[in-house]
Order: C-alpha cells, then sequence, then structure tokens
C-alpha cells in the first residue's frame, strides 16, 4: 500500500512537472527533442507495469530523472536560471546545467540496469555486476550523444540549443564522463538498499524472477 501511494505521488509530481514544462517553453521543438526521454520513459515504465513492476528507489530516480529534463527542456539546458546565478556567483564561465543532466543520465540508468541484471539472473557474479552495470550506463551515454549529433544535424539552426555545447571543445566526452561518475555513484550509494527492495519486491505474490545471489526464492 505505501509503494502504491508513493507511486501516485511520482506520478503526480511527473505529470505536474510536465505540465510546467509545456507553458510556454523558450523553443517548443528544442523542449520536444529535450524531455523526449522522459516520455519514452514513461511509456516503457507504464506498458512493463504488471510483468515487471520495480522497485521504489527505481521510480524514484525515473520521476527524478524526467523532471530534470522538463527543466531542461522549458529553458534549454544552457539557459537554466539557477545554473546562470551559479556561473555569475561563482565565477564559472558556462551554464552547466547538462552536467547535472549527464549525471542523473548515470544514476537512474544504473539503477534501472542493476534491477534487470539481479531480477532477470543476467548477471550472477556480484563481482562483475558493477562493471556491467557501469559499461552499459557508458554504452548508453555513447549511444544517447551520438543521437544527439544527429539530431542536431538533421535541424541544423538548433543545433546549439539542443547540443548545449557553449563553446566547450570536450562537452560530449565531458558529458560522457558526468555520466560514468553518475552510474558509480549510483552502485556506492544506493547498492545496499536496492538490494532491500529487490528482496521485498521478488518476495511478493506474482513476482517470478529469481535472483540466486540475493538468495530470493519466490
Amino acid at each position: 500500500m505505501k509503494n502504491h501511494r508513493l507511486k501516485i505521488f511520482l506520478l503526480s509530481l511527473y505529470i505536474a512537472a510536465f505540465i510546467w514544462s509545456v507553458v510556454e517553453p523558450k523553443d517548443f521543438f528544442i523542449w520536444l527533442l529535450e524531455v523526449a526521454p522522459a516520455l519514452i520513459g514513461l511509456a516503457v515504465v507504464m506498458l512493463t507495469y504488471k510483468s515487471f513492476p520495480l522497485t521504489p528507489l527505481a521510480c524514484i530516480l525515473i520521476t527524478l530523472h524526467a523532471c530534470i529534463l522538463f527543466i531542461g527542456g522549458h529553458y534549454t539546458h544552457a539557459e537554466v536560471p539557477l545554473f546562470d546565478w551559479i556561473r555569475d556567483n561563482f565565477y564559472g564561465t558556462r551554464n552547466n546545467y547538462d552536467k547535472l543532466v549527464h549525471f542523473v543520465q548515470g544514476l537512474m540508468p544504473a539503477i534501472i540496469a542493476r534491477e534487470i541484471f539481479i531480477r532477470k539472473g543476467i548477471v550472477e557474479n556480484r563481482k562483475w555486476l558493477s562493471y556491467f552495470v557501469i559499461t552499459t550506463c557508458m554504452s548508453l551515454s555513447a549511444g544517447y550523444e551520438v543521437l544527439e549529433w544527429t539530431l542536431a544535424a538533421i535541424t541544423g539552426a538548433a543545433a546549439d540549443a539542443f547540443l548545449g555545447t557553449q563553446g566547450y571543445a570536450w562537452d560530449t566526452q565531458s558529458d560522457m564522463l558526468y555520466t560514468t561518475i553518475g552510474a558509480a555513484f549510483a552502485l556506492w550509494m544506493f547498492s545496499p538498499l536496492h538490494d532491500r527492495q529487490i528482496l521485498y519486491l521478488q518476495a511478493q505474490p506474482g513476482i517470478l524472477y529469481v535472483s540466486k545471489r540475493l538468495n530470493v526464492t519466490t
């Protein structure tokens, strides 16, 4: 029951952030490009809700990631006001909101990948689990950078706003680095909590996935 209320709250937060984001964004086309991953993510979660329900931690991180994308889509990643203030008051040279986006882009997928690997029994050796989670996030980040570049090349005039490079030559590489740091941080910070939530979830009736390494039988 508590998990159900949490998910209702998270969905309400998602919808509220989405509505706020879509009202007079700086550029509607850029908004659509920036928030598309959040919209696709919600669709996937809804479609797999009964067959593969996620842990509360995964749901919280998905909602956090979506809200961050909605904010970036509304203002564009290079012009989020709070990060303009941070730049101006701490002698920065650029708006670094995009780095927060990419950090969370590692944080959330790391927990999703970890959950799938454990619950599906894809990676049974826990010593290798972290390696495969991090490399999966790195691969996703690299793929997303290629997708960004492709869309920017197609859209032309919208390229700078969508990519948010702000003249930084190593923007793509640093984006991938922040994603990797986010994934590593997620594993270091949340693994014990995540294990407990998986154990609880797998003990529920109707959950048929088995994790030998977590000593779960259902």
